[in-house]
C-alpha cells in the first residue's frame, strides 16, 4: 500500500519542477487537528519566504480539489535546511561519506537510533551501510522512519 506521502508527492512534483523547485521530499505527522504536511523544496538559489509562499498557494489550489488527506492539517513548506533530511535512495547517493542521524520504524540489535557515515548506497538492494563508531550496518531504505544530515560548524 502506498504511503500518504508518495501520494503527495506525485500530485505536486511536476508543479513545483515547473516552478524550478526541486521537490526534496514531504513528511506528514498525524496529531488529529494538529496534523502537519510539510513540503521541503530546494533551489540552485536557495528558498526564502517568497519561494515557500508561492508553492503553498500552488499546493493549497491541488489539495482542494484532489483532498489527498481527509482530516484537518496544516501545509508548511519549508526549505531543508543545513540537517537536510533524506528520503530517497537518490538523496544517500548524494550526500555519500556525510554523517548522518537516522531512526528506523523497528529496533536493530535493540537500538533504532544510529549516527554515522554513509559508506556506501546500493540502488540495487535500496540500502546503504551506514559506518557507526560501533561497527557498520547494512541498512534498508525502507526501514528508516527518519534521516537527516549532520551539521558540522
Amino acid at each position: 500500500m502506498a504511503r500518504i506521502t508518495d501520494k503527495i508527492e506525485t500530485l505536486i512534483r511536476s508543479v513545483i519542477e515547473d516552478m524550478s523547485y526541486e521537490l526534496v521530499g514531504v513528511e506528514y505527522i498525524a496529531s488529529g487537528k494538529h496534523s502537519i504536511l510539510r513540503v521541503y523544496i530546494d533551489s540552485d538559489n536557495g528558498i526564502g519566504l517568497d519561494d515557500c509562499e508561492q508553492v503553498s498557494h500552488q499546493c493549497s489550489s491541488i489539495f482542494d480539489v484532489e483532498d489527498p488527506i481527509a482530516m484537518q492539517y496544516n501545509l508548511e513548506v519549508s526549505s531543508p535546511g543545513v540537517e537536510r533530511p533524506l528520503f530517497h535512495i537518490g538523496h544517500y547517493q548524494r550526500f555519500l561519506g556525510h554523517d548522518i542521524k537516522l531512526r528506523l520504524l523497528r529496533p536493530l540489535n535493540g537500538q533504532r537510533k544510529f549516527n554515522g557515515a554513509i559508506g556506501s548506497v546500493s540502488e540495487a538492494n535500496n540500502s546503504i551501510e551506514l559506518m557507526t563508531n560501533t561497527g557498520s550496518y547494512q541498512l534498508d531504505i525502507e526501514m528508516i522512519e527518519k534521516a537527516n544530515l549532520v551539521a558540522h560548524f
